[in-house]
């Protein structure tokens, strides 16, 4: 299993002589560094667009709030107008802290804030968990660490077995900027981007891992799973796909064949 380490990279404004240092901090430190009931602002990565929110639960992961109807309108504008479950990278700033952090956008459960948000949603943090699963989000942490600056180096370092991992998450995000960094560069990109666009969430199961994985001479390995692929026209099908991957000599990443366009 590959580990991410407590990092930190440093952000210089050109305008002012202040520097932000983005760090990437577990849950077990974030935990008391925002409180409940503590207030701080979010940043999305994408946008720019700030809002504050307020911490009124959660023990695994941060439950949070819009602080005001002005908040949750920006919230929403983030989120182009509909309320969703897709991760996003986002930055935390508290007090003298900038945290690296993923959110999704759909409220749920309880809200006691008068700020027209039915609910509360969750913003993750390394090692955070979901309430059902107990286990760490992937989709999550690659936001979190999309925020942090870390994103390439934590994909030179994973597995064939864990890169398909990474593509499953990215195309059940609609995360097509995560896929063209997983998947060989070539003129097949556009054709990618076009058939993920009709796959509304794809699972992987009965992996085989490929046989010599971890070694570091072998620039080449095939992995055979199966797929349930659901397509955006409600359609349903079963494949069996075989996944050729190659090693980047250079930044030593595995990237997956674009051959994956016709096994879709």
């Amino acid at each position: 299993m590959s580990s991410v380490q407590v990092n930190a990279i440093t952000l210089e404004d050109p305008d002012t002589p202040n520097s932000f240092t983005i760090e990437i901090l577990p849950w077990t430190m974030v935990n008391h560094i925002i409180p409940n009931r503590s207030i701080f602002t979010i940043t999305d990565v994408e946008t720019g667009m700030q809002f504050t929110v307020q911490r009124r639960a959660g023990s695994m992961h941060a439950d949070v709030q819009p602080l005001t109807y002005k908040d949750t309108k920006i919230m929403k504008k983030i989120y182009n107008g509909k309320w969703s479950w897709k991760r996003r990278a986002i930055l935390v700033v508290t007090k003298d802290q900038m945290l690296a952090a993923s959110m999704h956008g759909m409220p749920h459960g309880a809200g006691a804030l008068k700020n027209g948000f039915p609910g509360h949603f969750c913003v993750h943090f390394l090692g955070s968990t979901t309430h059902g699963s107990k286990h760490e989000d992937l989709s999550h942490k690659l936001m979190i660490l999309r925020a942090g600056g870390k994103l390439d180096d934590y994909l030179n370092v994973i597995s064939p077995s864990q890169i398909v991992n990474v593509f499953e998450a990215a195309v059940n995000q609609g995360d097509q900027k995560i896929v063209g960094m997983i998947v060989e560069n070539s003129n097949k990109q556009k054709q990618l981007q076009k058939r993920l666009k009709k796959i509304n969430v794809i699972r992987f199961d009965d992996k085989s891992l490929a046989i010599n994985e971890g070694k570091d001479d072998i620039i080449s390995q095939q992995i055979n799973l199966k797929a349930t692929i659901y397509h955006s026209d409600n359609g349903q099908e079963r494949k069996n796909l075989k996944l050729m991957f190659w090693k980047d000599v250079v930044s030593g990443q595995w990237k997956i064949d674009d051959e994956i366009i016709e096994a879709l």
